[in-house]
């Protein structure tokens, strides 16, 4: 309980009453005040009936929906949602009922605390501050709404590779199903001459997508995974990508399996058929570990397996944390088709474009360039040393790893 600041400007008015008017009328006054206070406490010092509808499971930097509403007799209740450092409410308070949204900037498990309930008396003079309600646990998944709607894309023909001329579906397979009629959309190299030229239309040939092969996506979670990247971090990007090759492995009909690692193997998940849920459960609440990653370790793991496309998810922007990874690939390459996927650093880039205004901006472009092309120099070892390089911005990186997952299928590099 404690008073409102409607009763410290009447007490304030009564201490002045003491010089205008008599000690006695002031003090009459300031016993009613003291009265009315005590009455207005105990009429607010009642139960107050709070219901709230909060989301159990979140997705990483989308807007879920929080309601809050209480029921009490008489007096106004102000309500406020307390919120772990890492999710957001928007708006936080309200009278009598909030309606807001609820946004995570981190993955993994939080707990959202119970409804902080501020209630003043009919007077106004007096409030009850307290927590009413439980506790709930708060599960945030990566971005799985983005990675529906690739998978989605995949499912209905309209997944398109980003830069490169809509020319058709990707990941058609080889395996001949049937004929159809010809579509603006359609490769050239899909269309069937001799059916054109029967049917006096253009027809083209419907090819069944191949399944059945084996999508591992090895994650790096080692120190440079944490460098952030605006609202995300490298790892943050990284787990997003994962969760959109293991859906889109389940509408192809693949089997996907995942190995995340730093110093040791922290998560693995063997490829199975329908294992996207299973590989986005094992992923969703990773974080970086500040130790430098074992990729001999890590391709170790897999490299035994059945001839599988493995999805590398690590940074190449130090060069001297990436030798080891230029090593290690060679193990993987002899069995497996492997595809390094990184995030580009667009600040950096952004620098190099940006004209300087002073001396120092000058330096530190040189030192910008200077990073670049050491990242260059890795790109060129790893292709060198058998694997395809992936380098995209955070956003945009699961639409790239899909591009190569289905580029690889249609290729039957699988």
């Amino acid at each position: 309980m404690s008073p409102t600041p409607r009763l410290a400007a009447a007490l304030a008015v009564a201490a002045v009453l003491v010089i205008v008017l008599s000690p006695l009328v002031a003090g009459l006054v300031i016993t009613a005040l003291v009265a009315a206070f005590v009455a207005d406490a105990r009429m607010a010092s009642g139960r107050v009936e709070v219901a709230r509808e909060a989301p159990g499971i979140l997705a990483r930097g989308v807007a879920a929906p929080l309601s809050v509403t209480a029921a009490a007799a008489g007096g106004s209740v102000r309500l406020r949602q307390p919120v772990p450092p890492d999710i957001r409410v928007r708006p936080s308070e309200a009278v009598a009922a909030l309606r807001a949204e609820l946004v995570a900037g981190r993955r993994g498990r939080h707990v959202l605390p119970a409804v902080a309930v501020r209630r003043e008396g009919p007077l106004g003079l007096a409030r009850w501050d307290r927590r009413t309600g439980a506790t709930t646990e708060v599960v945030v998944y990566p971005d799985l709404p983005a990675a529906r709607r690739l998978a989605a894309a995949v499912r209905k023909g309209r997944f398109r590779d980003p830069g490169r001329l809509a020319r058709g579906p990707l990941g058609l397979g080889t395996d001949f199903e049937s004929l159809r009629d010809y579509t603006p959309d359609d490769d050239i190299r899909q269309v069937n001459w001799l059916a054109t030229a029967r049917a006096g239309r253009p027809i083209s040939n419907r090819y069944r997508v191949d399944q059945d092969r084996d999508v591992v996506c090895v994650v790096d979670t080692g120190r440079l995974m944490a460098a952030p990247l605006g609202d995300r971090t490298r790892l943050d990007a990284a787990v997003d990508a994962v969760a959109a090759v293991a859906l889109v492995a389940d509408v192809v009909g693949d089997r996907c399996g995942c190995v995340a690692f730093a110093a040791g193997v922290r998560r693995r998940v063997r490829p199975v058929r329908a294992g996207g849920e299973r590989v986005v459960q094992a992923v969703f609440d990773l974080e970086p570990e500040p130790v430098d990653s074992d990729y001999e370790l890590a391709f170790r793991t897999v490299a035994g397996g059945k001839r599988s496309l493995v999805l590398v998810y690590t940074d190449l922007l130090e060069e001297a944390a990436a030798r080891p990874l230029v090593a290690a690939v060679p193990v993987l390459a002899r069995h497996h088709a492997v595809v390094v996927a990184t995030v580009v650093d667009e600040d950096l880039d952004a620098t190099l474009k940006t004209t300087p205004s002073r001396p120092a901006d000058v330096y530190v472009a040189a030192v910008a360039a200077e990073v670049l092309a050491a990242r260059s120099a890795v790109v060129r070892r790893i292709v060198a040393a058998g694997a395809v390089v992936i380098e995209a911005p955070a956003a945009s990186l699961g639409a790239a790893c899909v591009s190569a997952y289905l580029r690889a299928k249609a290729r039957a590099r699988l």
